[in-house]
């Protein structure tokens, strides 16, 4: 009696309760607007509709608004069931799969290149985008044997790489992708029924399909062996479902754009009050996933009356990320979060000694910055560079090289050294080669108080260097509060850095919003930019960091390799591991913050060099730091030269130039490791 009382009580709240609660934030959304109607007014239209103005404003204008939150929220929250059920993969969804960014990139190419093919919204290239973005980060992640944090590694990685390919195509064809700003970061904006009267069959279709496989979703819960000997098509099952998800995904971010972690927060809801069966899952799921969607929507015109439209998706990404950290502090005790960090660390498979790499290195640098000074709009120019610098050339000349071409370089070198150490650093005190400034939240940190300080503080530009240090430093003790409760697991610490990372890109997302930054130039500070960079930048928060925290780590850097024999034995050893962690990425966080402020978030580089660096010298971290130096700086000063040049006159942010080498290169190897 008691169990059959408490199954209905659940019921009641889960059904009753989320409809009760759905109807509320229905009511109190379609009565939200920048022009005042009276509440009667607004009863009156909903019942009793006249043809008046405050009538059709609430009938053409919120109710479509409102009624889009619903059925995307429920979409999205179903997609996230299916997902998760079939990749066998508590923490999969849209967004963390990669899918929205997979769909978004497809929009995007579609508009700029093939307008005509955006028939139905854009519905078929977005749906075929993200089928190809989930079979891509499935077979990278290691198909079948993929473990949940790889295949969200996965998926955070390829939606790097989409992102970027994506600000590029917006940067260049800015007028082309007008208005796609704020509809990729997610809005329930719409002036008619037109986007309702759209999605509605394909989600009613979608959802049918995932209710019909319900059971059979509900055996493959049992294990594929197990379903395989009840009858049941696996390969079939999975198929359609996936199809189904993605179907579900691909039509609302063809209308409201890419909105993440709905598909996340929803389906665990229904599972943490204890449901498991399918079809209430989906039932559930569905319902909640709109009132998780109505709500981020109601909260977005509360924390900005003006009505200037923020992005829900970065409401819903302040909430589902927190979400998602709960979730893997969760599951850090679980087998698969076990993994060790090192099966995709770069192994030594060149022993080149000091004195022949450092020269090396050095004389590429050197050969790359002659040749980056000699370069601009009209080719290269190397006899104009050497007039420079030997009184050769005219005024103009001289001082577009020694004055412009030459101080972006070296912030290009500097900026790319001090990240180079700080993932170093990074990666060393937390026994993590995944860690990253950027990969662990710290960049996204720096952003936040940097444009914090810009925008909001409206303070003196000498104080912005200050607000990205102090963000950095406040995400840094976030993120080792929580990998301390993580124990340091090093594939548990890089999920904690995305939902860390997630919850900085959303406020700064409002802050460009509410900023009314430039589409382009807000996506080239994002991205990361040595562009019109010069000897102030590289004076003011690059020069100090080189000349007093970059020695003050050689005093440091023998503890790295203490610290790389484990907890346990470091203490045995008498090093204060405690006091040294904290002190190291602390010293690393400011190297990353100072890089922040300088050139804007700029990522991989902190990730790729410690492991090329290995790979020329081994693992002993004396030797490792001025390699990586050297290789961070090579890279950034590359990754600039060819952003003036590829397409000139045009320029692409060095940022995404990096992200685009820098993905790749981390999947191949999370693909050698799972073959």
């Amino acid at each position: 009696m008691n169990v059959t009382l408490r199954n209905t009580m659940t019921a009641v709240f889960t059904f009753g309760g989320g409809t009760a609660l759905l109807c509320l934030l229905t009511f109190i959304h379609i009565n939200q607007g920048n022009v005042d109607i009276p509440l009667r007014t607004v009863l009156e239209a909903v019942v009793n509709p006249q043809d008046t103005l405050q009538h059709h404003t609430i009938r053409t204008l919120r109710m479509p608004r409102a009624v889009m939150g619903i059925i995307a929220g429920g979409a999205l929250a179903v997609s996230g069931v299916i997902l998760q059920t079939v990749t066998k993969n508590p923490l999969s969804s849209a967004s963390t799969l990669g899918i929205h960014s997979g769909t978004y990139f497809a929009v995007v190419v579609t508009t700029i290149f093939v307008p005509a093919a955006m028939l139905g919204n854009g519905i078929i290239t977005a749906f075929l985008g993200g089928v190809l973005t989930f079979l891509l980060v499935y077979l990278l992640s290691g198909a079948g044997n993929a473990s949940p944090v790889r295949m969200v590694l996965a998926g955070m990685i390829v939606t790097f790489l989409f992102s970027s390919l994506t600000s590029v195509l917006q940067i260049f064809y800015e007028n082309e992708t007008q208005g796609l700003f704020l509809w990729g970061a997610g809005t329930l904006v719409q002036n008619d029924w037109d986007g309702v009267s759209f999605s509605l069959p394909f989600i009613l279709i979608g959802t049918a399909v995932c209710f019909l496989y319900a059971g059979k979703l509900d055996t493959l819960t049992l294990g594929d062996d197990v379903a395989v000997a009840l009858g049941q098509q696996v390969k079939s099952v999975k198929l359609m479902t996936i199809l189904a998800a993605v179907l579900l995904t691909s039509v609302t971010v063809s209308i409201v754009g890419p909105i993440g972690f709905v598909g996340l927060v929803a389906p665990h809801l229904m599972k943490l009050i204890g449901y498991r069966s399918h079809r209430l899952l989906i039932i559930g799921s569905f319902l909640w996933g709109g009132n998780v969607l109505l709500l981020a929507d109601v909260l977005a015109r509360i924390i900005d009356p003006s009505f200037s439209e923020l992005p829900v998706g970065a409401i819903t990404a302040l909430v589902g990320s927190p979400w998602l950290i709960w979730l893997v502090l969760r599951m850090k005790k679980d087998k698969h979060s076990q993994e060790s960090g090192a099966v995709i660390a770069g192994k030594n498979r060149v022993s080149v000694s000091l004195k022949k790499i450092i020269p090396i290195l050095g004389v590429f640098i050197f050969c790359t910055l002659l040749i980056s000074l000699a370069s601009g709009n009209y080719g290269f120019e190397p006899l104009y560079a050497y007039n420079a610098f030997f009184g050769g050339a005219d005024s103009f000349m001289q001082d577009l090289i020694l004055n412009l071409r030459l101080p972006r370089a070296l912030v290009a070198l500097f900026s790319g050294a001090v990240l180079a150490v700080s993932g170093l650093i990074f990666q060393g005190v937390l026994r993590n080669p995944l860690a990253d400034p950027s990969v662990i939240g710290i960049t996204s940190g720096a952003g936040v108080g940097a444009l914090m300080t810009m925008y909001w503080f409206s303070v003196s530009a000498l104080w912005v260097p200050i607000g990205a240090m102090t963000g950095a430093v406040l995400f840094f003790l976030i993120v080792m509060i929580l990998g301390a409760k993580a124990e340091f697991q090093p594939t548990v610490l890089a999920l904690l850095g995305i939902g860390v990372s997630a919850f900085g890109s959303a406020i700064i997302q409002i802050i460009i919003v509410q900023s009314d930054m430039g589409v382009a130039s807000a996506l080239t500070w994002l991205s990361g930019t040595t562009y019109a960079k010069g000897w102030e930048e590289l004076l003011k928060y690059l020069i100090w960091p080189v000349l007093l925290l970059v020695p003050l780590l050689t005093f440091y850097i023998k503890t790295l390799d203490v610290l790389s024999l484990g907890d346990d034995t470091a203490k045995g050893l008498g090093l204060p591991v405690a006091s040294v962690r904290f002190q190291m990425a602390l010293i690393a966080t400011l190297l990353a913050a100072c890089s922040v402020a300088a050139v804007g978030s700029i990522g991989f580089v902190g990730l790729i060099a410690p492991h090329l660096a290995r790979l020329l010298v081994g693992s002993m971290n004396q030797k490792l730091l001025p390699v990586t130096m050297l290789i961070g700086g090579a890279l950034l000063v590359v990754a600039d030269l060819f952003s003036r040049t590829l397409m000139a006159p045009s320029e692409i942010p060095s940022g995404i130039l990096v992200a685009l080498i820098g993905s790749p290169y981390f999947l191949w190897l999370m693909k050698r490791r799972s073959a």
